[in-house]
């Protein structure tokens, strides 16, 4: 496997143990906002992102049908960094929402999956800019020994083209 094809799929491991992400629409304000991110496929294929929100938000309203968006991840250890770009699209596909369905969405819609304010978002991921990190503690470590911590980060960023799935 090709060193960029191990850090994309440890940006996709991350993004599904962690689902935390920033989200924003392209050319906006510069305002992001906190979504938990869903994924549908597995470790061989890849697929969009999914997020659920309410009609009545402003990145649903400003997302019109479709619009440019950055995605920006980073995993709860601190080891995995992303800056992803792609489409966003307000979705009303049923079989989509029975599969991602949870008890945490649940707890957000009091209409359950056919309350009306209930807006499931699709993210189509083009190219990312991912950053692998080590053990901060061990790099401080490194450094107090006299070795170089920038020399660890060799082979560690990729830009990885995500639309090609």
């Amino acid at each position: 496997m090709s060193n960029e094809a191990e850090i994309e799929a440890k940006f996709w491991k991350s993004l599904q143990d962690d689902r935390v992400t920033m989200l924003g629409l392209t050319g906006d304000d510069g305002h992001t906002q906190p979504m938990s991110a869903q994924t549908l496929h597995d470790d061989t294929t890849r697929g969009p992102i999914w997020f659920f929100s309410s009609k009545e938000t402003d990145l649903v309203r400003a997302t019109g049908t479709s619009h440019r968006a950055t995605l920006s991840f980073s995993s709860k250890n601190h080891e995995v960094f992303a800056s992803v770009q792609g489409e966003l699209s307000p979705v009303n596909d049923r079989a989509v929402i029975d599969r991602l369905w949870n008890r945490y969405v649940a707890a957000w819609f009091e209409g359950g999956k056919d309350d009306p304010k209930l807006q499931l978002l699709r993210f189509d991921p083009e190219h990312a800019h991912v950053w692998l990190s080590e053990n901060h503690l061990m790099a401080g470590v490194k450094l107090l020994l006299g070795r170089d911590p920038k020399r660890d980060y060799t082979g560690k960023v990729a830009d990885v083209p995500l639309g090609r799935h």
